[in-house]
């Protein structure tokens, strides 16, 4: 996982896929996509939080978008040169990571628990 490499140079513990993000970040990477727009908050107004705890997973902490990219080593490339994600990404605190890619939409959720 290239989260996790990026995790292990900063000396931080790997995360542990958390199906529950995985689905929230999917579903989200494919409403931006099918409903043209980019943004954390969707077009019914649910924020991150609301998106994850919709699946049932109550420990939700941050979340990275990106668009365009067509590989995920460039959109963690991105995401690495981007402070904001980057700080999200390399924070040591967090446990749990879900992954969704739809059309070149990318949605990293993250999780304390």
């Amino acid at each position: 996982m290239l989260t996790n490499a990026e995790r292990a140079k900063a000396g931080c513990p790997a995360l542990r896929r958390e199906p529950k993000l995985v689905i929230s970040a999917r579903a989200h990477s494919k409403d931006m996509a099918v409903n043209n727009y980019f943004s954390h908050t969707s077009q019914d107004g649910s924020s991150p939080w609301d998106r994850i705890k919709r699946t049932g997973y109550t420990g939700g902490a941050a979340e990275n978008i990106a668009a365009g990219y067509t590989s995920a080593k460039a959109v963690m490339d991105g995401w690495m040169n981007s402070a904001g994600h980057r700080a999200n990404i390399l924070n040591c605190d967090l446990k749990a990571l879900g992954v969704g890619w739809y059309d070149n939409y990318w949605t990293q959720n993250f999780g304390r628990s």
